[in-house]
């Protein structure tokens, strides 16, 4: 955990790998290393580092270090008591501000998927179709291939990735994106309806692909990512509500409470729990 300036909290190891983000590995000794498009970055010693990372604005903004989630987690408190406890399980979780164009590829990734063959496939994609940006001993980051490089490839040619099915859905989004029939950038500012359907042009994108891709890519914090795992969390603790319940800050909302859920096996049945961690 990380004291910020405002008196608040950061918890670096679970705003990384709390499922948001595929592209940061852990580095022996209690360090991380990770990119966001063409910048890398590694936090060798994160009590060090990161405060100088986050002089560089690229960085302070892709952590959303200013962001009052104090004044979010407390709005959850007196909504609702599991809430609360998500909130302060978690309290130092932060939406990151990721690439769109990687984050739309990342949960396209992501389907029928687990957290590690997702970040293996990410690792693959920058390193088979990326470019070199920064070395640190053994250690290698690459960028994330832009919608550019990818929009002319066949699916034998993303094989090596071995991202299955998967490799039809990441070339249709990039011959979308790259030819701007789905601008990104657009999305920021539309109507979430207007907005899903544009993404929902992509081939192999539905409803849950989408939201994500608003949420931690374009910080469409109204937005909360529905997949199987979410539906139950509803269903046991929140039965007869949807997710507009949880105000504006909903995507916020629905992290911690995924966090709190993947933590807490003994909430769920036996079956459930084990797909939780599938």
């Amino acid at each position: 955990m990380s004291a910020k300036d405002n008196g608040d909290i950061f918890d670096l190891d679970a705003t990384l790998f709390c499922g948001q983000c595929f592209s940061w590995d852990r580095l022996p000794g209690g360090g991380y290393a990770g990119a966001s498009g063409d910048r890398a970055l590694f936090l060798c010693d994160p009590s060090r580092d990161l405060p100088r990372a986050l002089a560089d604005p690229f960085w302070r903004g892709y952590f959303d270090w200013d962001f009052p989630y104090a004044q979010a987690r407390a709005q959850f408190s007196a909504m609702d008591p599991i809430l609360k406890e998500a909130a302060a399980f978690a309290p130092g979780i932060h939406i990151l501000n990721q690439d769109p164009w990687e984050a739309l590829c990342s949960f396209i990734i992501s389907q029928n998927n687990n957290i590690p063959r997702i970040t293996g496939i990410v690792r693959r994609l920058c390193r088979t179709f990326g470019s070199s940006l920064e070395k640190s001993g053994d250690w290698a980051l690459f960028s994330f291939p832009r919608p550019e490089r990818l929009a002319n490839c066949t699916p034998g040619d993303l094989a090596p990735l071995r991202c299955g099915f998967r490799a039809r859905y990441l070339i249709d989004a990039a011959q979308k994106v790259s030819s701007g029939q789905v601008d990104l950038e657009r999305l920021r500012t539309m109507p979430l309806t207007e907005a899903r359907e544009q993404l929902m042009q992509i081939v192999g994108v539905g409803v849950k692909v989408a939201d994500c891709a608003l949420l931690y890519g374009l910080h469409r914090l109204e937005v909360f990512p529905m997949d199987v795992w979410m539906k139950r969390v509803m269903a046991r603790w929140f039965a007869g509500k949807n997710p507009d319940c949880f105000g504006p800050y909903a995507g916020i909302a629905q992290q911690y409470l995924f966090h709190y859920s993947r933590n807490h096996p003994e909430c769920f049945t036996e079956d459930e729990a084990r797909e939780r961690v599938s």
